[in-house]
């Protein structure tokens, strides 16, 4: 009896020769199949460097499959979308079974089911490995539980894998978080040298991307002038390595600081790597540890660091899956305003938003506290529809798949979830990105003045907010501070504030 004929698809964030969906492969039998297709590129209006990571990436990985003499199919510059091309192939070369690891995108997911049913395929679509956690364990784990947080999940999975813990299970250093030494604000003359990320020259594939994506998608937002992202399994490890040795030390300390023109700060840059599975988040973690100790460093930057592989990559994850495709649609405020225009071209009179988006159009990347705290922060003052917001972090960034954008811009940023995985709004005044930025010293807002002409936005759109949510904002000890300050300010203030908010509202393009 003649085997089966199997088709294997990789995904363009699958990018990993150990893939689960690569299990059992049979080179004499079995074929593998990768498609580029427009329509990953179009249904967000993605950035010009984003569309080239994911295509210099993909074609790296398939010359590695090419090199191993892998059975290919690359299907190059296809029009069609993803799952209009996988039909044809199927139907061409008659394929009976389907092998795929499970997409990082409900929509893509939904489709690869359906096409299935529809050709009557066998559809095996397996765990992705990649993660700690599979998704059975996150379902066991969240069974019964009253509130769903960060904090616990990150503890059981410590003592899972044995991370940071000793042998009777307990915390390294006596304590899970070391948050409070960590998220200091770069010293008042600035933050000085910082060692730059390592960067990769673009080679000559890469360079056919560039200026494929530079002509085809000339309309996209951003810049390709400064493409030096890490594509390749080799590079990734470069970077990986240059981080832990140069960079990791002064991670922690300051990870939630801004400064203008300092695009990276000390952050790792990793992510994109592993959201393509070109790195194994158990490497990153082993190499933390190794550094740690090798470098001597604080328990607190390194704890800090491995609290965002283990603990908030792993819980966004789960909650993605648990959560879709409700979260997609989850609007708590009800907020229904559009996104500005200038979310596109970062032309705004505020600082802190103009440094923000225009180091994101400049380089497809912004840190997660100009993501959570700058643009994040004014969408949910300035009262945006989730949809548009969420549609532009997963256009904007080179690092963004849906399940990691998604939770973090709806759940965390815009507290679209009303709460289901975050246990406050995130939400400050101009008071805050002056205290982590240098921003409001080149601003010709005010953070400290609340309404008027020179009246900050962000804090006028804090305290309107506080007022019509006052009742919410009382009810919460993490958050009854807030409303004990708006207490503090008079009746007449606040209509005031009420009436330049409105003013803001109604000329949004022009601030």
């Amino acid at each position: 009896m003649s085997k089966p004929k199997k088709l294997i698809l990789i995904l363009g964030d699958q990018l990993d020769l150990q893939s689960s969906a690569l299990s059992g492969f049979d080179a004499k039998v079995d074929q593998i199949i990768m498609i580029e297709s427009a329509h990953e590129a179009n249904y967000v209006w993605s950035h010009k460097a984003r569309i080239a990571l994911f295509l210099s990436a993909m074609r790296h990985f398939a010359k590695a499959l090419e090199d191993l003499k892998y059975p290919l199919t690359y299907v190059k510059e296809s029009t069609e979308s993803l799952v209009d091309e996988l039909r044809k192939h199927v139907l061409k070369k008659k394929i009976t079974h389907l092998i795929c690891v499970e997409p990082g995108e409900w929509r893509l997911k939904q489709a690869i089911e359906t096409l299935a049913t529809d050709l009557d395929l066998s559809l095996d679509m397996r765990e992705d490995e990649h993660f700690f956690c599979s998704r059975q364990t996150f379902l066991d784990w969240t069974a019964n539980k009253k509130e769903l947080r960060l904090e616990y999940f990150y503890r059981l999975m410590r003592k899972t894998y044995g991370i940071l813990v000793d042998a009777e299970g307990n915390p390294e250093g006596g304590q899970w978080n070391f948050d409070r030494d960590n998220r200091k604000p770069y010293p008042k003359k600035g933050p000085g040298i910082i060692e730059p990320p390592a960067a990769f020259e673009p080679d000559e594939l890469t360079q056919e991307v560039l200026a494929y994506v530079g002509k085809t998608y000339h309309s996209h937002p951003g810049s390709l002038e400064h493409f030096q992202w890490a594509v390749t399994r080799k590079h990734a490890l470069e970077a990986l390595h240059y981080f832990m040795e140069y960079r990791l030390r002064n991670f922690g300390i300051y990870e939630d600081a801004m400064w203008t023109e300092t695009p990276f700060g000390w952050h790792s840059m990793l992510s994109s790597a592993l959201n393509l599975k070109l790195l194994n988040p158990r490497e990153v973690i082993d190499a933390a540890l190794v550094s740690w100790k090798k470098h001597d460093l604080d328990l607190s930057t390194v704890e800090g660091f491995i609290r965002q592989i283990l603990g908030w990559r792993e819980f966004v994850r789960g909650m993605y899956y648990l959560d879709m495709p409700q979260m997609a649609q989850d609007n708590y405020y009800r907020h229904e305003r559009a996104l500005p225009k200038w979310y596109w071209t970062g032309n705004t009179k505020m600082a802190c938003m103009k440094d923000a988006i225009g180091q994101t159009l400049k380089y497809g990347y912004a840190h997660h506290i100009q993501r959570l705290m700058v643009t994040g922060n004014f969408a949910l003052l300035a009262e945006i529809l989730p949809s548009e917001v969420c549609d532009w972090y997963l256009a904007v960034y080179i690092d963004a798949i849906e399940w990691v954008e998604l939770p973090n811009t709806a759940g965390m940023a815009l507290f679209a979830s009303g709460g289901r995985f975050t246990s406050k709004p995130y939400v400050a005044s101009g008071a805050y990105i002056k205290r982590m930025s240098n921003y409001c010293n080149s601003c010709q807002y005010k953070p400290d003045i609340r309404f008027g002409e020179t009246a900050c936005p962000i804090t006028t759109l804090y305290w309107n907010f506080l007022m019509k949510h006052r009742t919410q904002f009382d009810a919460n000890p993490r958050t009854r501070l807030m409303t004990a300050n708006l207490n503090k300010i008079s009746a007449e203030d606040q209509t005031a504030i009420a009436l330049h908010a409105q003013a803001i509202f109604q000329h949004i393009e022009e601030i």
